[in-house]
């Protein structure tokens, strides 16, 4: 379930919180996903019974008691996924939790370079599209594997390393996103090209 983008503004910081960003479509790709693996892993349970049959059937065992605690923490981890960003003079602090972990990462606005949409970015037609109408379901399916392994609709790049952030915020949201951004940074902060262009199509969309 997607919630609003909140921003909360401090003495000398401002926090951005993006909620819980999961499509609907990929929340129930992961339900899906979680109770084949837990079938999965009930039946190579039940064929590795009885354990007193020797050493092939215990590890066959643990390792199907196995999955079940990592399908778990797969799944908890990516639908209850958490992200803020922390928008200080010196730099902007990425965050990042799930049910059993928080991540933060630092970067200087000194260290970092222009801020671009992901978005903006032109996918490559799948081969077998068809050319007026998608009959079998090609292009949606690599919009859903795209959504899947996407880190962020923004990116920046840090030195050699390009830095992902914002999943699951598109284009009105991501402009209003980075224009409270540079309203507390100013001229520190740095924007790609492409917000420019952004800006003038929705202004002619009126």
């Amino acid at each position: 379930m997607k919630k609003d983008i909140t921003y909360h503004w401090g003495e000398d910081h401002l926090l951005i919180s993006l909620g819980n960003r999961v499509q609907r479509g990929i929340r129930v790709f992961f339900i899906v996903e979680f109770i084949f693996t837990t079938v999965l892993a009930t039946m190579f349970l039940v064929q590795s019974l009885p354990f007193s049959a020797g050493f092939t059937h215990i590890f066959a065992g643990v390792c199907s008691a196995l999955i079940y605690p990592l399908a778990v923490y797969r799944f908890l981890s990516r639908v209850f996924f958490n992200e803020q960003i922390l928008v200080e003079e010196r730099g902007i602090t990425i965050i990042r939790r799930t049910p059993f972990y928080r991540d933060m990462k630092s970067y200087y606005w000194s260290s970092i370079g222009p801020i671009h949409y992901a978005g903006r970015d032109k996918k490559t037609d799948h081969p077998l599209k068809g050319k007026y109408y998608d009959y079998f379901g090609f292009e949606a399916q690599e919009h859903l594997i795209q959504s899947l392994h996407h880190n962020g609709n923004l990116f920046f790049y840090c030195g050699r390393n390009q830095v992902h952030f914002a999943r699951g915020v598109y284009s009105w949201d991501a402009e209003k996103l980075v224009h409270m951004m540079k309203i507390y940074v100013g001229k520190q902060m740095l924007l790609g090209p492409e917000w420019e262009q952004m800006l003038q199509e929705h202004e002619m969309d009126y």
